[in-house]
């Protein structure tokens, strides 16, 4: 990774979000964190990082705007949300049946339950990578928390 192609700062569009369970907040923060922590993202043809993105949701479109720290603008990539509404579903579905599980399941329970999440996220994240294909350059474990944090803005799908 060279060291100005990555993200330093992430930030979501408070009005983007929905409201959150605490298990959701909490994935959240910490893909926030881990993101922030550790990350490949590389604007195509874009100036040298690092960058900070906003992440928000307008008229079912993600909107992902990098900047440079100083304010200038780099890129607006827009795309639209209908290629991940059934996997973001889905992976709402087994999360929630994944936390209900970790309160009252067996440990071989809830490690189904986890693969089939792990599985869902990895083919969200696969999802994401090819949608920025030509755009932005990018890591698998910066897609997977990227993904976390598109299922944060639009749960309501």
């Amino acid at each position: 990774m060279t060291h100005n192609r990555h993200l330093v700062d992430v930030r979501l569009d408070e009005a983007s979000l929905s409201a959150q369970t605490a298990d959701g907040e909490h994935e959240r923060r910490v893909a926030i964190f881990d993101l922030l922590e550790a990350n490949s993202f590389d604007v195509i043809d874009g100036p040298d990082g690092p960058y900070a993105l906003h992440l928000s949701v307008v008229d079912q479109k993600l909107i992902f705007d990098v900047k440079l720290m100083d304010g200038t603008d780099v890129r607006i990539f827009m795309l639209s949300l209908s290629p991940f509404k059934r996997v973001v579903r889905d992976y709402f579905i087994i999360c929630e049946s994944y936390h209900q599980a970790i309160r009252q399941a067996t440990p071989t329970q809830i490690e189904a339950i986890d693969m089939g999440r792990r599985g869902l996220h990895n083919e969200g994240s696969r999802l994401l990578e090819a949608r920025l294909e030509g755009k932005v350059k990018l890591d698998f474990d910066t897609a997977r928390r990227l993904f976390t944090l598109i299922c944060a803005l639009h749960v309501r799908l």
